[in-house]
């Protein structure tokens, strides 16, 4: 048994990474089987959203020129997206409190299978929950104006997000003191998109509003989501990651991947 499996400071292999964590997919997709509340509430909260916004505060929410279901739908994909550090941190606070983590310290395979796993089996969690909403935009009048190619980014996008989004999850989850208290700060996370383009344009916004919502991560893979999907191009006087929207969401992606899972993984193999 290696350094690293016995509680060591070895480094795991990627290769051995990606076994394990391929094998642990299994049971993070059984779990999602068995506790679907959690899932089911995420991916129904962006259609409510979607029906509501569209057609009660669609005329009052109206932008000169654009349609606003065209700039709401990419909007909504995101935040689903954004998600991910709700259901990482409630999942992985539920395996930390309850002792699953530590009987999986005591298998011989990598420290990063077990938060790895998880992550992967959020993305194919979303990938799928991500149909219902693209439907429903649909049925409402939203269309996909870009090619297939640029479609196709802009899924791929989101998932990348949601990858992101889900280890900064499973860091928080690890390191809270409860379930409860994990649960508390997931469900305050909504409030992020809130302070974003995801719903309203930020042109409009005072000065130092513009640029926190401007600088907000998901205004960046919002604006690139749109512009792949033909709905809208990015504004010219934004900030660099809004003006510069397909290598901002990229960027901030890989930033909060590089940020958050390394220290997930060694959170994960002190216990």
């Amino acid at each position: 048994m290696s350094a690293w499996v016995q509680g060591g400071t070895e480094a795991p292999s990627a290769r051995a990474a990606l076994a394990d964590g391929w094998a642990m997919l299994g049971r993070h997709l059984r779990r999602v089987r068995h506790a679907p509340a959690i899932v089911v509430l995420t991916q129904t909260m962006p259609i409510v959203f979607l029906l509501f916004f569209g057609y009660v505060f669609g005329s009052a929410l109206a932008m000169p020129g654009a349609d606003y279901r065209a700039f709401l739908v990419p909007g909504l994909l995101v935040a689903t997206a954004a998600g991910g550090l709700m259901t990482g941190m409630m999942q992985a606070a539920q395996d930390a409190h309850r002792g699953v983590m530590d009987r999986f310290r005591t298998l011989p395979m990598s420290r990063a299978a077990v938060p790895l796993g998880q992550a992967l089996a959020d993305v194919l969690v979303s990938a799928v929950g991500m149909v219902p909403l693209l439907l429903t935009g649909l049925a409402m009048g939203w269309r996909i104006e870009g090619t297939a190619w640029e479609a196709l980014g802009a899924v791929g996008l989101l998932l990348l997000f949601r990858f992101a989004t889900t280890w900064a999850g499973i860091l928080l989850g690890l390191s809270s003191r409860s379930e409860e208290a994990a649960g508390q700060l997931g469900s305050a996370s909504f409030m992020l998109p809130l302070l974003s383009n995801a719903y309203i344009p930020t042109e409009g916004l005072p000065g130092w509003l513009r640029t926190v919502a401007e600088w907000n991560p998901i205004s960046a893979v919002t604006t690139a989501v749109r512009e792949l999907f033909g709905n809208a191009s990015a504004p010219a006087d934004a900030a660099w990651p809004v003006a510069h929207p397909v290598a901002g969401a990229v960027l901030w992606s890989l930033l909060l991947i590089a940020l958050f899972a390394p220290p997930a993984v060694r959170r994960y193999a002190r216990g």
